[in-house]
């Protein structure tokens, strides 16, 4: 069953239709509602919900309108969209689909037959959200390692380094003292102090 935290936005310029859903979905989840269009993206803006029932004839922007623009929109394009409308046939339908709507009923519709396409819906972003984070993590976590590894390898293979006053020659075949080269090449840092043979030498 749907969560508290979860949010359903009611889209539908008729005040009944959503106050009747309103009225069914709020003891099991966060219900906004939107009387048209305009209104439906200032809300899906401001706070995106996990789920749309989405009404199609309204004025000024109808439901496909409406879906398109959020379908286009990367941040809310996974939100699951069901449009609940009287527009009936197969044309419609396709309408609805190819605009984005993962559902499609007809009003007046099977209260039960629709409470439970939300929580089938709902279940399934929950999974697709996760999925979705897992993959962002181990993305995350690959450039890190890369990122590690560059460090890495930029310490790899042989330093050439005088015999003598202990200058390190850098790919560009100049030279550097041990500790100007230590820093640009590591992110290591220094922090300065005598060895007990120095202390014996300089300080005793």
């Amino acid at each position: 069953m749907g969560g508290k935290e979860e949010s359903i936005l009611i889209v539908d310029d008729e005040i009944l239709n959503v106050e009747f859903l309103e009225a069914t979905l709020k003891k099991q989840y966060r219900v906004q509602t939107a009387l048209d269009g305009f209104e439906a993206l200032r809300q899906v803006e401001a706070q995106a919900p996990d789920l749309i029932l989405l009404d199609v004839i309204m004025p000024g922007m109808n439901g496909f309108q409406v879906a398109r623009a959020i379908k286009a929109d990367a941040r809310y394009a996974a939100i699951p969209i069901i449009f609940l409308t009287v527009m009936d046939g197969f044309e419609a339908e396709m309408e609805g689909l190819g605009a984005g709507g993962i559902d499609y009923l007809t009003k007046p519709f099977n209260l039960k037959l629709l409470k439970l396409r939300v929580h089938n819906h709902l279940e399934l972003k929950r999974g697709s959200d996760l999925i979705r984070e897992q993959r962002d993590l181990v993305t995350r976590q690959k450039e890190e390692l890369e990122a590690s590894i560059s460090r890495i390898k930029r310490l790899e293979g042989i330093i050439s380094i005088c015999m003598h006053c202990k200058d390190i020659r850098s790919d560009d075949a100049s030279w550097q003292g041990i500790e100007q080269y230590i820093i640009e090449h590591t992110d290591a840092q220094f922090s300065h102090c005598i060895c007990p043979s120095c202390h014996q030498q300089h300080y005793l």
